[in-house]
């Protein structure tokens, strides 16, 4: 068994993790922390694990952490993650890291985006990026893996091997992205209380949203191409979901056809990735770790659609997908 803790145990991402670690067959869970002094138990955070889990929070003390575990899920905020992560590394943990901190190629651009200094540039772009149907191969192995934007998977699943075989033009690309008010996280904001966010929808981040550059940069570390992605989420009176949809050009007069059968080789004996030609919808994905992507033909472009549940394949299940590849495992474990 692999003793596991979560750094920052708190917030929607862990009680995800929390439930899915619970019946996995090769963890068992001994350390969470968070800055509550109180040392809450974990049922009087997330009570749906009363009964379930007998751990109390403990603030953070990284050498009694390091004691206590073999791997570590970290769920701090951007730069506060870096700054610890790179301490259980250096005391022989393996690490998945759900912070932007390391999912960049290069620091400059992470400290332009991000508007901090980054606290361990010396790992920035030689870290993993952890869609592991893209990346196994560098993840197998890796004692630290960057756990990728839920935004970003629901966008880089089905254009990288479109771009990769060449069907589509590397712009434009327009990625137009609908999600959940989970997304936000747990912490109260005005914005996200219910009288403002109900019966609403609003985009944000337009132009200045710091997934571009990871979608931008990922596509160029797979395929070589450079892009220039126009990307928007918008925010839709939903717990939980994402609904991408991307628009994009065929390179030459390639049907939607060529298209499907691309994914479907590219994504052969994947898991956690479904073709289909019925419309994508985020109910036909909630509460799993599957992706699903669909595209139709509107005149000359192509429309590509591709659902995702936030919390799930964009957040908590992709790490421990990439926890099993880690580790050995067979991926699905615990997740399917």
């Amino acid at each position: 068994m692999i003793r596991v803790g979560i750094v920052g145990a708190t917030g929607y991402t862990a009680l995800e993790l929390i439930k899915i670690l619970l019946r996995h067959p090769e963890v068992t869970l001994t350390s969470l922390t968070s800055r509550d002094p109180q040392r809450p138990h974990v049922s009087e955070v997330h009570p749906l694990f009363r009964d379930q889990l007998d751990l109390n929070f403990s603030p953070l003390d990284v050498a009694r952490f390091c004691d206590e575990v073999d791997f570590a899920f970290c769920c701090l905020p951007h730069a506060a993650s870096a700054e610890i992560v790179g301490q259980l590394i250096d005391n022989g943990l393996k690490v998945v890291d759900f912070s932007a901190d390391y999912r960049l190629n290069d620091v400059s651009t992470f400290e332009t985006w991000y508007n901090v200094t980054h606290p361990d540039p010396n790992r920035v772009g030689k870290t993993a990026y952890g869609i592991p149907e893209l990346f196994r191969e560098s993840i197998t192995g890796a004692d630290l893996v960057a756990n990728p934007g839920c935004f970003p998977s629901s966008a880089l699943i089905p254009l990288v091997p479109l771009l990769k075989s060449g069907l589509i033009k590397a712009a434009p690309i327009i990625v137009d992205s609908k999600t959940g008010i989970s997304g936000a996280g747990r912490k109260a904001n005005l914005k996200f209380h219910y009288p403002e966010c109900n019966e609403s929808i609003s985009a944000y981040g337009i132009g200045t949203h710091r997934h571009m550059p990871e979608i931008n940069q990922i596509i160029k570390r797979y395929c070589g191409s450079e892009t220039d992605v126009v990307f928007t989420p918008h925010l839709t009176p939903m717990d939980r979901g994402i609904l991408s949809t991307i628009y994009v050009s065929p390179a030459d007069s390639g049907s939607i056809d060529d298209v499907m059968d691309c994914w479907n080789d590219f994504y052969k004996g994947q898991p956690f990735v479904r073709v289909t030609a019925r419309p994508v919808m985020t109910k036909h994905v909630s509460n799993t770790n599957f992706c699903d992507v669909s595209a139709s033909r509107c005149g000359d472009n192509i429309v590509i659609t591709s659902a995702l549940d936030n919390l799930i394949k964009g957040a908590s299940g992709a790490a421990v997908q990439n926890f099993n590849v880690m580790s050995g495992f067979d991926e699905t474990l615990g997740i399917l």
